[in-house]
């Protein structure tokens, strides 16, 4: 988080944010319950379980709470530089 933010939806905020580190756990789940079946250990997902590919680390607008990627943040902060 060495990079300077601005929110790409209020775009005033540049001070203000929620860092949402995510941890995804594989799960099988009991379709009529819901119960957790079996917790898959990374590397060891059957054939019909794809892993999960998405950001490690989303972002938070503190002021209008929209939630995206990190890179997005970064992007418009670069393109509307602080004067």
């Amino acid at each position: 988080m060495a990079n300077p933010y601005l929110c790409p939806n209020c775009k005033t905020n540049r001070t203000r944010f929620n860092v949402i580190e995510q941890n995804p756990v594989s799960v099988k789940l009991d379709p009529a319950t819901g119960d957790v079946v079996q917790q898959y250990e990374e590397g060891q997902l059957d054939m019909f379980h794809l892993p999960y590919r998405g950001s490690e680390r989303l972002i938070q607008c503190g002021a209008c709470g929209i939630v995206g990627e990190e890179e997005m943040y970064i992007k418009r902060a670069q393109s509307n530089p602080r004067s």
